[in-house]
């Protein structure tokens, strides 16, 4: 049999849509899930991959792994994210005349659910600090230090690769608060008040990671290039060593840790129940705020509903 399981094309995108096709796709979702799969097919060429026989559910995890940090990042909506990998499924399916095993774009890759209010608890203090052991036994000092950042300072995968440690150190400690600027969702830039000295000490850390460079990632990489080489080796490592899927998990940690020291109570994720509902608000406005949300209702997805 020819390459891309005989479809009679080289190119994997025009493979898949000759596949598509012979399944009986209509021509809208042939479009469709063409122009979607061209994005992987070009995420396959930068990894040396180039035919459909080449294809794992592992690769198309990876891949969306990826869509997950890019929507933690604002790049891209939940919702394009799961159309995304769900394109791939698509394809990889027609092309396999059925053999394909779907890849879960939110249980295996990560990705929000449109409409996510979150039931499960977060990875919680003790197995957060494990991960940043874990990190940094393996040498992922960097990666550590954006673990910490995030637990403990809410911030993003982008923001915390783009973060300029060493100025905000001098900010929290000149000022009690950082400026957030580099990577934030929409360029909106937002203020933190330093809280506590656990919060200083993860400033200070990330500050001699990183050395003389311009961020908290190394000086030599662009955002993508770190995206796909040591941001996902660390993610990796995290979820072998604790079970966390990703960094946004420790944003969710901070905003439950924030809620608690803000209400009294536990999160709702967490166990908690709600006693006032007025300082349940006054707390969801205020963590999406340190979040660099614009929105209260995002925060069910960090905490859980009201």
């Amino acid at each position: 049999m020819s390459r891309n399981y005989g479809w009679g094309q080289r190119d994997m995108q025009d493979a898949g849509r000759i596949a598509l096709q012979a399944s009986g796709a209509s021509f809208e979702s042939v479009a469709t899930h063409t122009q979607r799969f061209g994005e992987f097919r070009d995420f396959c060429k930068e990894n040396g991959i180039g035919r459909m026989e080449r294809v794992t559910p592992e690769l198309v995890r990876e891949y969306g792994q990826i869509q997950a940090d890019r929507v933690d990042a604002g790049e891209i909506s939940p919702a394009y994210a799961q159309n995304l990998v769900s394109s791939v499924n698509s394809v990889m399916k027609a092309a396999t005349r059925n053999e394909w095993r779907s890849v879960s774009p939110t249980k295996e890759c990560n990705i929000p659910a449109r409409n996510n209010v979150r039931t499960t608890p977060t990875v919680g203090r003790e197995n957060a600090e494990r991960g940043v052991q874990a990190l940094r036994e393996q040498g992922l000092e960097r990666q550590a230090a954006m673990v910490a950042l995030a637990r403990d300072l809410g911030l993003r995968a982008k923001e915390a690769s783009l973060f300029d440690a060493k100025t905000a150190l001098q900010q929290a400690e000149n000022q009690g608060k950082i400026s957030i600027t580099d990577g934030t969702k929409g360029g909106r830039e937002r203020e933190l008040t330093i809280q506590n000295e656990r919060q200083l000490e993860t400033l200070r850390t990330a500050a001699a990671v990183q050395g003389d460079g311009r961020g908290v990632m190394p000086a030599d990489k662009n955002w993508v290039q770190w995206q796909r080489g040591g941001l996902k080796e660390g993610r990796e490592a995290l979820q072998n060593a604790v079970g966390c899927r990703g960094y946004h998990e420790l944003r969710a940690e901070y905003a439950c840790q924030r809620y608690e020291a803000l209400t009294g109570n536990v999160a709702p994720c967490n166990g908690g129940t709600i006693t006032d509902k007025q300082a349940d608000l006054e707390a969801r406005q205020q963590i999406a705020e340190e979040l660099g949300h614009g929105r209260t209702d995002v925060l069910v997805s960090y905490i859980g509903g009201r």
